[in-house]
């Protein structure tokens, strides 16, 4: 409760939101008790009275009524037959819709054609019909609005619950033995909660207002601020809910709850102290970055002071495993780690000697996709499914370059003619899902190549694909660098890539670099225990039956790492000393962190 609170404290609309609201709900709780007229009393005399008038601050109605009056008693009714009917509402037709969902096949169908003959009806006619039948009253009346809501409820949660019940996670729960209803509670509930609280402060919004634009009806030609008065309030009342709704859904949803309320920064935020000199002339220097991810009182140390250069037509090599920063060190180059939660804290990224550690965001813009270009891992997911691929490439080169559409297409289409796509006028009227994995992460280099950069970042570009369209993208990425003197930073957890492609390589483990060095150097005999392990664990095709090395323990949580090295607690080498104190990275040419590194031949 105490995170859930901290979380929505953070979304200031919601906070808001939450602050009209409860002043709104103070006040009609307290109507009873203020000194107010009788809402029904009527006096024609009186009727029309104007604003500030005696005896009535918000005037009269036709009848004479006090309208400050009505409107707290009214309001009162609203919010209570409003959150009373959500709640029903919600409650029934969310749990309509997770058993349809869930169980699919006849018992989907039976439970959404019922619902279907519900909302064959119209609205307003079928709660007229309820109310009828079950004749007039407060509490009929409940009853028809939350029952018209009901079908709402059913269709949009049966929608989400089939897209989550055939996930992988409900898969394995049902593989462990868990029965449909601890799944239900467990795994599918969880995962639509918030999508009920944010239909239910929609519907709370749209109960009042049907209910007000029914009392509006019939009211003739009547002065001004009888109708504006109540207006405002409804107006404030649907607002705070509506603003509280979209912060408790936040709060609730789980993938938010690194504090990522609201849409990242255009750049990563920038908190350091000290800047270190420039260590000499180079294309790319990476020196001390420190990138770090604040999620409430943790504080995870994703990159501890990374050191590398880059030079003109040099591809450097960065591999560990999964978790060991590679990715987070990439994104830090140029800004595009989220904030919140992601901070950098330390170091300096010169390019050319200009520093770009909190530079401003035009001046990374115009970096990014230009002279530092970017290729994803995954370029279905980065590509936009609903654009043709050679407008994508167009529109990269017409965002950095002033050139026509018509240019920028027969751009767009030599870059695939480049990256060797077949046929490739007819690719550039493809939309993404039509190609091949192999063609999309050629469409993705050809994108990253659309302004001839000087440095391409690629993030493990042939993790997904097959050996053999590997073996094409790695042999056009080395002939597009030998062709143009690209420098490339190549991320990878696959010692076989590096040594095909990368004229140096660092390790990296637990945000560190623990190794660094010429290639075939480093394959032929690694330095540092973590990087020999690492090395092991990859297997020999045609060796004959051996044993398969694992490395022993797991890698440590960035947010507590242990004095010393943090490779210690898997090292059959680590005594006392290496489990205290800083552990520089040492060497020249060849740099390894480590007190009792392995004997290099």
């Amino acid at each position: 409760m105490r995170l859930f609170l901290k979380l929505l404290a953070r979304n200031r609309l919601a906070v808001f939101g939450a602050a009209v609201l409860g002043v709104i709900v103070i006040v009609v709780l307290l109507v009873p008790l203020l000194p107010l007229a009788d809402p029904d009393v009527t006096s024609t005399g009186d009727r029309f009275q104007r604003p500030f008038s005696a005896g009535h601050p918000l005037g009269t109605d036709h009848l004479g009524r006090d309208l400050l009056s009505r409107l707290l008693w009214g309001t009162r009714l609203s919010l209570a037959v409003g959150f009373a009917a959500a709640v029903i509402a919600g409650t029934i037709g969310a749990g309509i819709g997770v058993i349809a969902g869930y169980f699919g096949g006849r018992v989907d169908n039976v439970i959404m054609r019922g619902v279907d003959m519900l909302m064959a009806f119209p609205y307003i006619l079928l709660a007229l019909a309820i109310v009828a039948a079950l004749g007039p009253g407060l509490m009929n009346a409940l009853i028809a609005v939350a029952a018209v809501n009901v079908p709402f409820f059913a269709r949009n949660i049966r929608g989400i619950t089939v897209g989550i019940a055939h996930r992988e996670f409900v898969d394995a729960a049902r593989l462990s033995g868990m029965g449909h209803g601890r799944i239900l509670l467990s795994e599918i509930v969880p995962n639509v909660l918030p999508v009920v609280v944010i239909a239910m402060s929609t519907t709370i919004g749209w109960m009042i207002l049907e209910t007000a634009g029914l009392s509006f009806l019939g009211l003739g030609s009547q002065p001004p601020h009888t109708s504006v008065v109540p207006g405002v309030m409804i107006l404030l009342i649907v607002m705070s809910i509506n603003l509280l709704g979209d912060g408790v859904r936040d709060a609730l949803d789980p993938r938010l709850r690194s504090g990522a309320l609201s849409r990242p920064m255009a750049a990563t935020l920038v908190d350091r102290d000290t800047v270190p000199d420039a260590q000499g002339p180079g294309l790319l220097a990476i020196d001390g970055l420190r990138t770090e991810f604040r999620v409430g009182p943790r504080l995870y140390k994703a990159v501890g002071g990374v050191s590398l250069s880059l030079a003109p037509g040099e591809c450097v090599g960065l591999i560990g495993e999964s978790g060991s920063g590679k990715s987070v060190t990439a994104l830090s180059v140029m800004g595009l780690v989220a904030s919140p939660p992601g901070v950098i804290t330390g170091g300096a990224v010169r390019l050319e000697g200009e520093d770009l550690i909190g530079a401003p965001y035009a001046r990374l813009r115009s970096l990014r996709g230009d002279r530092v270009a970017y290729i994803f891992q995954d370029p279905l997911a980065t590509l936009h499914p609903l654009y043709r691929v050679g407008d994508q490439l167009a529109e990269a080169i017409r965002v950095h370059h002033a050139v026509s559409r018509e240019a920028a297409a027969a751009r767009a289409v030599k870059l695939l003619a480049d990256v060797r796509i077949p046929n490739p006028e007819a690719r550039a009227r493809a939309f993404p899902h039509e190609l091949s994995g192999g063609m999309r992460q050629r469409v993705g280099i050809a994108m990253a190549l659309a302004n001839e950069p000087e440095i391409i970042i690629a993030d493990e570009p042939t993790t997904a694909l097959d050996v053999t369209v590997q073996a094409q993208i790695l042999s056009l990425l080395d002939d597009l660098r030998r062709e143009r003197g690209l420098a490339i930073l190549f991320i990878t957890h696959d010692f076989g890539v590096v040594g095909q492609l990368c004229d140096r390589v660092a390790v990296m483990y637990a945000g560190r670099i623990v190794e660094e060095g010429r290639t075939e150097e480093v394959l032929a005999s690694p330095a540092h225990p973590y990087t020999k392990r690492l090395i092991a664990c990859v297997p020999e095709l045609g060796g004959g039956r051996r044993w398969l090395e694992a490395i022993p323990g797991l890698p440590p949580a960035v947010d507590s790492l242990p004095e010393g090295c943090a490779f210690a607690p898997r090292c059959a080498k680590a005594d006392d000393a290496c489990r205290t104190g800083e552990i520089a990275l040492a060497g020249d040419g060849r740099k390894v962190r480590c007190l009792k590194p392995e004997v290099v031949a």
